[in-house]
């Protein structure tokens, strides 16, 4: 399995959690010149990712990829890893060898559904980063919703806007973040990156 070190199950719901950018070499990023202000993904991010599963078909991330023509596959993929610690606790309360079986094939596939990801995922930011640096007022594009979790007319507003504290991101933030992860993660060398939840 790829290292990530201290995450959760995320086949869970979002609510709550704080989002990290894992690797397969995460340890050697920690020592490196990693820096949480400028790498760091905010807690919307966290629910945006969840939102497709609370509204499907509709999910904000979904409207956007439309929106730009970008594929966002490649990210929806990145949340599906599960970290070494979880699989073993799901595999010991599995009611049967075949529920064991089940759920480690269905690690072994999400695996291999991320495994040398990195120039997909990069690609993908690059994308939507500059089909929305095009795109005029976003949240007014986006189809409403009655409980606006994400507070559309801040998170995705003012998408050129530098943002302060990683906390209060906005959708471009987290993609300029998430973009400087990520060429900081291919210089030294990560070939895989994922999701994980905390």
């Amino acid at each position: 399995m790829l290292s990530s070190g201290k995450f959760v199950d995320h086949f869970t719901f979002f609510m709550g959690l704080d989002i990290v950018l894992g690797a397969n070499n995460y340890a050697a990023l920690q020592q490196g010149n990693y820096d949480a202000n400028s790498q760091d993904l905010s807690r919307t991010f966290c629910y945006l990712m969840g939102r497709r599963h609370e509204w499907e078909g509709a999910a904000e991330l979904d409207q956007i990829g439309r929106l730009t023509g970008v594929d966002i596959t490649p990210l929806y993929e990145m949340d599906n890893y599960l970290p070494p610690e979880d699989l073993a606790s799901m595999l010991a309360h599995a009611d049967s060898e075949e529920e064991k079986q089940a759920i480690q094939q269905r690690a072994n596939d999400n695996e291999a559904a991320i495994a040398n990801n990195i120039e997909r995922v990069a690609a993908t930011v690059d994308a939507l980063l500059a089909q929305l640096a095009q795109l005029d007022d976003l949240p007014s594009k986006l189809i409403p919703t009655i409980d606006d979790a994400l507070g559309n007319a801040y998170y995705f507003a003012n998408f050129a806007q530098a943002g302060g504290n990683w906390m209060n991101n906005t959708f471009g933030q987290d993609l300029r973040n998430f973009k400087n992860f990520l060429d900081y993660a291919m210089s030294q060398g990560t070939t895989t990156v994922f999701f994980v939840y905390g």
